[in-house]
């Protein structure tokens, strides 16, 4: 079989059979094979990922900076990322707030206290990461890290940024130093880094049916799916906005400004999309995402790994339009009206914490805490979509991987090949 429907298989079972034995939970052999034998394997493969992430973080942007600036292209490619980011960003946010605004989830939805009871150890985790946020000052002054080796072992808690800003000043001082025979060894190194930490991924990925099947049947098992027939019409909202700006949104987007084929497009894509949703992280996704732009979509690899690097942390649709959903449906719920101007607010809000967010399982509740607080929402309210957070995770996740791609072949287009000389 096709590794995709390999995974699609797996995904399936993992689901199905999550939800048939959640209400039998409580049954300590169920709970065993749970807890000792399908959370180890789930975290098991997704430590083998992580493990990766960041040599191939740095490996793969300081190479994609030095193709680009030998090629002098770095300026364009930078300013379409930013630009296509944006444009994405923009419209994803826009069509949650018009979705959520026309078929108002929140109205009458009466609120079950429990939920919000059970769900308050969690609330107060997440209450803490957002209270230890810092200011804007601080924010942009800890983007230039004064210990790259800090910031590399804390990437994965929330310092991606730094380090990848780190990673870029030393390629663009890599570019200006003059070429020798030291330097060249140092980017063959390079390149043979990246190279390793894909085989590393490649062996990992003999582990993947199992862990996709053990990290779906983990989230269904836990929640089973009552709290999602309560809160339907909520995730139906969020689910919506994502099929839109999946295949009316990106599929403009490849239309108007590429050779692409939407759904040809989307096909290629398919494998990556099931790591993205299973494994609810685009840090942990990105091996697989460049793996995909370089041997299913040809993109240019000196464009789909600076691209691509950065797109995994700063290019995050799905984020973006689940937080602005999100805020609204909890200001309805909580029969609060919010101005025009703090709509507005929300929406430039959501596309910031859209940039930024760690990509890791979760990382999007904290900064939306903080929105619901500084808008007026009652903080304690998030507990209620705490239960239906992981499938949303997951179909979010997918979007933010989607728009990685779709957005390194906007940049790529038009610009020459590089299958026959790689570095």
């Amino acid at each position: 079989m096709k590794k995709a429907w390999v995974l699609l298989l797996a995904l399936f079972l993992g689901a199905v059979l999550g939800i048939l034995l959640h209400p039998h939970a409580d049954q300590e052999w169920i709970q065993g094979i749970a807890t000792y034998i399908l959370n180890p394997i789930g975290q098991i493969f997704l430590r083998l990922i992580f493990m990766v992430v960041v040599p191939l973080i740095f490996s793969a942007l300081v190479l994609g900076v030095i193709e680009l600036g030998q090629a002098k292209g770095l300026g364009p490619v930078v300013a379409k990322t930013l630009m296509y980011t944006v444009i994405a960003s923009s419209f994803s946010v826009i069509i949650g707030l018009g979705l959520v605004s026309v078929l108002k989830p929140g109205v009458g939805l009466q609120v079950n206290s429990a939920w919000v009871t059970e769900q308050q150890s969690q609330i107060q985790k997440i209450q803490g990461n957002a209270e230890l946020a810092k200011t804007f000052d601080k924010v942009l002054i800890e983007l230039f890290p004064r210990n790259p080796f800090e910031v590399a072992a804390k990437a994965l808690d929330g310092e991606i940024l730094p380090f990848m800003v780190f990673a870029l000043l030393f390629a663009f001082a890599l570019v200006k130093v003059e070429s020798t025979e030291e330097v060249s060894k140092f980017t063959g190194l390079l390149s043979e880094l990246l190279k390793i930490c894909m085989k590393m991924v490649d062996h990992a990925m003999l582990l993947a049916p199992f862990a996709v099947f053990s990290l779906v049947f983990l989230s269904a098992f836990k929640f089973g799916i009552e709290i999602f027939q309560a809160l339907l019409f909520y995730v139906g909202v969020v689910i919506l906005g994502l099929l839109i700006q999946q295949f009316v949104v990106y599929s403009a987007l490849l239309k108007l400004f590429t050779k692409h084929k939407p759904l040809h497009f989307f096909n290629q894509c398919r494998e990556v999309y099931l790591y993205a949703f299973s494994t609810a992280s685009s840090n942990a996704t990105l091996p697989y995402t460049l793996i995909a732009a370089d041997e299913k979509l040809k993109l240019p690899s000196r464009i789909s790994r600076f691209v691509l690097t950065v797109g995994s942390t700063a290019n995050q649709n799905g984020t973006a339009l689940f937080e602005g959903v999100t805020v609204l449906f909890l200001a309805q719920v909580s029969n609060i009206d919010l101005s025009l101007s703090q709509q507005a607010f929300v929406m430039v809000f959501s596309i910031i914490a859209g940039i930024g967010t760690a990509g890791v399982p979760g990382g999007s509740l904290p900064p939306m805490m903080i929105l619901l607080k500084t808008v007026g929402i009652p903080v304690e309210s998030i507990g209620l979509i705490i239960g239906v957070d992981r499938l949303l995770d997951m179909a979010r996740t997918t979007l933010n991987v989607s728009g990685d791609l779709v957005i390194a072949a906007l940049v790529s287009e038009g610009q020459p090949s590089d299958r026959g000389n790689r570095t």
